[in-house]
């Protein structure tokens, strides 16, 4: 690889792990989440520095060209994350749903009270 290419993918690695750790301090990205993305900036951190295995995963792949397998790791990754999320917004939506229910219901309760204190 490129030392051109492997102090890019380092560098972008590196600045991808110091985003993630500033944003878990600000509270801004919750820890589930984070530990997935700081999993995936390890992993392209590890194959970008060790050249040996990012030759070996290409070769076993069969890409031809190993800063390319980097590369398809990162989609990996990135596609793993997006689907942690779907699943996260999925949740998120049966639970709005639900608590959208329970407060319909308890209006509808409340103005039923209302009108039955009304009549006394």
């Amino acid at each position: 690889m490129g030392h051109r290419i492997q102090l890019v993918a380092v560098f972008g690695a590196l600045l991808l792990l110091v985003l993630v750790i500033e944003l878990v301090r600000r509270r801004r990205l919750n820890e589930r989440y984070a530990l997935l993305w700081m999993l995936s900036a390890f992993v392209i951190l590890g194959l970008s520095i060790w050249q040996g295995l990012l030759e070996q995963l290409a070769k076993l792949i069969g890409i031809a060209y190993p800063p390319n397998a980097l590369f398809l790791a990162a989609i990996f990754f990135i596609l793993l994350l997006l689907l942690n999320m779907s699943v996260a917004l999925s949740r998120l939506q049966g639970e709005t749903r639900i608590l959208a229910q329970r407060l319909a219901i308890l209006e509808s309760d409340h103005e039923q009270t209302s009108e039955n204190e009304e009549d006394w």
